[in-house]
């Protein structure tokens, strides 16, 4: 099981004297597989835009690997999404993870001007176009023949989302499944359809929530359960989903997903200071 952690947000950089090189250095030297970012656009909420973010993390790394969680090249030009993702991964040294969705509400697709009723059509022909595009092969788009300079190496493709659309997506144009907030139930469901689907060993990622350690200021199981039943979770359900405590209580909740087929765990961290979490964070990993 491989470890990431999704990179401060700005009121989190404020909070603890930390920008986002700082921060992919911290998470580089603790150990952890990867370090992420999400794609946003106008949310009402302060955010950096996902791939000049990545691209400072990569700048200021060596190793590790810097992920999207996920990047919607739908509400883009494909195009200009696709020479985002090549320069990415160009300056990355070819360490890029691309987790692709659909996602956000109304609002961020009206402030891009794209309709919202076109965002799963528009997500298709992403996911079909844009390995040719990065890759620098001649790609017939509407406004004609494009070919990309310079052609890089294809990162993988992780479809996200938990919906049946989304899993059926990734086994027919993805390389992999990453949904987030999920049971372990709805894992295992969800890899069994994969594999139906024609995919017998999926890369599978999981968005997670954590807080860990008993710092005050840090975040209680049932706090951290408040806020995620709003997303489209039943409180019972809402009560699982958190990583908290001690570093082996946290490793037996993340084994638990990886016996259920899950490879990568990727995860946000709440509590009074990003530089701990991540610190123990890589102390859960050593203990995997």
């Amino acid at each position: 099981m491989r470890i990431g952690v999704i990179l401060p947000s700005p009121a989190v950089q404020h909070r603890d004297g930390l920008g986002l090189a700082a921060a992919a250095r911290h998470a580089e030297d603790a150990g952890l597989d990867s370090v992420w970012h999400g794609d946003h656009l106008a949310t009402g909420t302060p955010t950096v835009e996902c791939t000049i973010a990545l691209a400072v993390a990569a700048t200021a790394t060596t190793r590790i690997a810097v992920g999207a969680s996920v990047f919607v090249p739908a509400i883009r030009q494909l195009a200009w999404a696709a020479k985002l993702l090549a320069s990415l991964q160009l300056v990355s040294g070819g360490r890029l993870l691309l987790g692709i969705g659909s996602g956000g509400g109304r609002a961020q697709w009206a402030a891009a001007g794209v309709p919202f009723e076109e965002r799963g059509p528009r997500t298709e022909t992403a996911l079909r176009l844009l390995p040719h595009l990065l890759a620098g092969e001649p790609v017939a788009l509407p406004g004609g023949e494009v070919t990309l300079a310079p052609g890089v190496t294809v990162p993988p493709l992780w479809v996200g989302n938990a919906s049946a659309v989304a899993i059926d997506r990734a086994a027919r144009l993805g390389d992999g499944w990453f949904p987030s907030l999920i049971t372990p139930e709805a894992l295992a469901a969800g890899r069994e359809r994969l594999v139906a689907a024609g995919r017998p060993a999926p890369a599978i990622a999981i968005g997670a929530l954590t807080a860990l350690g008993v710092a005050p200021g840090t975040p209680t199981r049932a706090e951290l359960a408040a806020g995620i039943a709003g997303y489209r979770h039943a409180a019972p359900d809402a009560a699982r989903l958190p990583i908290t405590g001690g570093p082996d209580e946290a490793a037996a909740r993340i084994a638990e997903y990886a016996a259920h087929g899950a490879t990568h765990l990727v995860t946000g961290l709440s509590g009074p200071d990003w530089r701990t979490q991540v610190d123990l964070l890589a102390e859960v990993r050593r203990r995997l």
